[in-house]
């Protein structure tokens, strides 16, 4: 009898399969997902503090705010009191 090998399309399906199970289970949050969490709190989040979180620069957080979370659906709000501006998210339309 010949011994069996297996076919490569099956060991890269096993290692695929691998990969997205351990994937999944350490994922780590990004860096929009810890903006997002930040933005939630009662007081908002101030334009420095989503530098220092992302270490982004601040055209960069903008960016993102205006971008990247305005198309998930979150209406982002800002205001300025004693000098410094502070963003807030709302819930999702």
């Amino acid at each position: 009898m010949a011994s069996h090998t297996p076919k490569p399309s099956d060991r890269r399906r096993g290692k695929a399969n691998d990969a997205a199970a351990s994937k999944s289970t350490t994922a780590t949050p990004t860096k929009l997902d810890r903006m997002t969490a930040l933005l939630h709190r009662k007081n908002g989040v101030s334009l420095e503090e989503l530098c220092t979180t992302t270490g982004w620069q601040s055209h960069s957080v903008r960016g993102a705010i205006a971008g990247s979370l305005k198309k998930k659906g979150h209406v982002i709000t800002s205001e300025k009191a004693d000098g410094v501006r502070r963003y807030r998210i709302g819930d999702p339309q």
